[in-house]
């Protein structure tokens, strides 16, 4: 018979698989996360491999984009070549381009399993919902301004890294916070954190451990704890999370055909910085309510100014190509990026090329998500073609309907 104490060590063995196990399987799928024979799928089921937030609903009046004939140029200019189209897409493992002019659709196609019903990972787009969050909560007051500093409205960050750091540098990631965001890298900031949220950490505690490098407001360098945090404040002021605060704001409001969802860490707050999960269709609707100043059908969402404000560099460090003031080639407002030469366009991105780009010179939207495993080791090359080929879409559309 098997003595006491084995049946003792034997129950602690169960105990503990039970206890750790979940977070074993997310580790080695977060290890996974990004093969290139899986990343396809992978970023269309975020919901199996890290917890999620309980739904955001989809519109009540779900909208649908009138579409037109459109065919897609042959080729695109990058780096004084003329190259085709196709390749570029295929090259970055393209999963769904949807091209809006005018209001209305040009173009939609899905690849690599996905649908206009799948819940693609937005990644560091979703930096660019909680700018307009933000832009709202300051016009409702819930903000007294962003020149505030962080402990202002987080008590328990006082100490920390963020202490004295003000919104607006959060904003427009020149908080000083040191931080490395080099996705190749095992050992750096972004990777670790993402340990730790698959782990069951949670964002809050982890965004307490970062310190401070350099003066806050003199250096663009991208730390997307800084968005963290933005959430945070944001959750606390709205007394809600941030699903729900983007639900009743936007959400509901432009007209989205789809549910959506964010990862959330152990304590069930939204990952702000890069966690939502939703359609193309909708991802094109935000760009869509930004090509019209914040307002839609009539209904002014983000303030006009706020919108205004978010892809406009309103210091040196912030500037496309600012050298040694900027860790980034393009430039930087609120949450957005300015890619720059010419300053007229700006995008969302997030990691392995997730875009909504916004041209008002040309009143083109385009929406794209993608599966790049290539994009670690291509990752400035991968943003720039993105550009290349977009503009190269937006003069074809102008040339084809002008």
């Amino acid at each position: 018979m098997m003595s006491k104490f084995l049946i003792a060590a034997l129950a602690l063995i169960l105990l503990g698989l039970a206890i750790y196990s979940p977070n074993i399987i997310r580790l080695y799928k977060l290890a996974n996360l990004y093969n290139e024979k899986s990343i396809a799928k992978n970023f269309i089921s975020i919901n199996k491999i890290f917890e999620t937030s309980s739904p955001i609903p989809a519109s009540k009046q779900p909208y649908v984009f009138e579409k037109k004939d459109y065919d897609l140029p042959e080729s695109y200019f990058f780096e004084g070549e003329e190259l085709k189209l196709v390749d570029g897409l295929d090259h970055f493992h393209t999963d769904g381009l949807i091209i809006l002019h005018n209001g209305k659709m040009l173009f939609e196609q899905y690849w690599h399993g996905n649908t206009k019903d799948s819940k693609h990972i937005a990644f560091s787009v979703s930096k660019s919902y909680l700018s307009a969050l933000f832009g709202i909560a300051v016009d409702e007051g819930l903000i007294d301004s962003i020149d505030d500093k962080v402990s202002k409205y987080l008590n328990d960050f006082d100490g920390t890294g963020y202490e004295d750091v003000k919104i607006k540098n959060l904003l427009q990631m020149s908080s000083g916070i040191e931080f490395n965001e080099d996705y190749a890298d095992p050992g750096s900031d972004i990777n670790r954190f993402a340990r730790a949220t698959a782990r069951g950490s949670s964002f809050r505690e982890f965004a307490k451990t970062l310190k401070n490098g350099r003066e806050q407001g003199t250096y663009n360098h991208y730390v997307s704890l800084d968005t963290q945090v933005l959430g945070m404040i944001l959750e606390s002021v709205t007394d809600m999370p941030l699903r729900e605060y983007l639900y009743k704001r936007i959400w509901s409001k432009i007209g989205t055909e789809s549910e959506a969802y964010y990862i959330a860490d152990n304590t069930g707050t939204d990952m702000a910085l890069g966690g939502l999960n939703a359609s193309l269709r909708d991802f094109a609707k935000f760009g869509q309510l930004y090509l019209n100043e914040g307002s839609w059908e009539g209904e002014q969402i983000v303030p006009r100014e706020w919108v205004a404000q978010s892809h406009t560099p309103d210091a040196p460090h912030l500037m496309p190509n600012s050298g040694e003031l900027s860790s980034n080639e393009w430039g930087y407002g609120y949450q957005w990026w300015v890619p720059g030469d010419p300053i007229t366009d700006f995008t969302a991105h997030g990691i392995f090329n997730q875009f909504i780009y916004v041209d008002p010179e040309s009143n083109v939207v385009i929406a794209k998500t993608s599966s790049n495993h290539r994009f670690r080791s291509e990752r400035e090359y991968s943003k720039a073609a993105h550009i290349a080929m977009f503009r190269s879409i937006t003069k074809h559309i102008e040339n084809t309907f002008n």
